[in-house]
């Protein structure tokens, strides 16, 4: 009696063949990134919910073996107004931003550097001992002064909010190197005054992915991407220049406008593309990155709309 050779590997290779065509698809985005800094604000409830925090963690973890390069920055609003109730200060938002007080700021540093870094940290080097966690304070990697935003035509004291003035490239470009994750907390240094200061992480983002000339810069969120014509449409923008969006500003919700403002900051200072992506996704960096169809809203440079005229 002979054996048939040829039925049972043909019916393996059929299961196999989906796989198999996933991950050609990915082929030409792999050799265009590869080598290619791209940081990534992590935010929203992607930071909240557990199976979306590993799924994060994979996908960065997945970027490294690829041959990319992440950094990952980070804030960390739920936690922070979590841990405010429990010290009993209450939280309090102008302009988009956090009011931080002197009490408040040590909470927010403790929970930033102590809590939710450590917990990331942690999630990334459960697939081996990559990640290394730093704040802006840390080397001088980010340099601010007291930000003052203007609301309603009057400047309104914030607290302990900074406005990044200066960025410090060195530890992190020294991480890199050595084939580590960084993962930076949206603190920073005072460049006068001898405090620190709580920074905006979508704002922190964009300013050190222009600073390490970073491919990409991604920025999750709790929304698909940038609507058309919101709340009339749920139609996303899949894709806008710098010059489409400074239009789009003034009509945006408060707490899309640090984000699309650092998107903006980006693509104007050398980063090719800024892409605001669905953190509710599980695997939303790996789908907008490695896929042909990508997700979310992607801001490119003026330049390059001009060039493909």
């Amino acid at each position: 009696m002979t054996k048939d050779s040829g039925s049972q590997p043909t019916a393996r290779k059929h299961t196999a063949l989906p796989k198999a065509q996933i991950l050609i698809e990915a082929l030409p985005w792999l050799t265009r990134h590869r080598g290619k800094t791209v940081v990534i604000k992590f935010g929203g409830n992607a930071m909240i919910d557990e199976e979306l925090k590993a799924a994060f963690a994979q996908d960065v973890v997945f970027l490294h073996h690829a041959g990319l390069r992440p950094v990952v920055v980070h804030g960390g609003g739920p936690q922070i107004s979590k841990a405010l109730d429990r010290h009993g200060i209450v939280s309090e938002f102008k302009a988009g931003l956090r009011v931080t007080t002197e009490d408040a700021m040590d909470v927010v540093r403790m929970v930033l550097a102590g809590q939710v870094q450590r917990e990331l940290v942690g999630l990334l080097n459960q697939h081996g001992p990559l990640a290394v966690g730093l704040t802006g304070e840390d080397a001088h990697t980010i340099t601010a002064t007291k930000h003052t935003p203007r609301i309603e035509g009057e400047l309104v004291d914030i607290g302990r909010v900074g406005e990044i003035t200066e960025i410090d490239t060195g530890a992190i470009e020294a991480l890199l190197a050595d084939g580590r994750i960084p993962v930076v907390s949206s603190i920073a240094r005072s460049q006068d005054d001898g405090h620190v200061y709580n920074v905006n992480a979508d704002t922190a983002a964009a300013a050190l992915a222009a600073a390490l000339d970073a491919e990409t810069l991604m920025v999750l969120t709790d929304v698909e991407g940038l609507y058309e014509d919101w709340p009339n449409s749920d139609e996303v923008i899949s894709r806008l220049t710098a010059a489409e969006l400074e239009k789009l500003l003034p009509e945006l919700a408060s707490g899309m406008v640090p984000k699309m403002e650092g998107c903006l900051h980006a693509v104007r200072n050398g980063v090719e593309t800024a892409r605001v992506i669905d953190g509710r996704v599980q695997h939303s960096i790996l789908l907008e990155i490695f896929t042909d169809e990508g997700i979310g809203t992607m801001v490119v440079p003026d330049a390059e709309a001009e060039g493909e005229a």
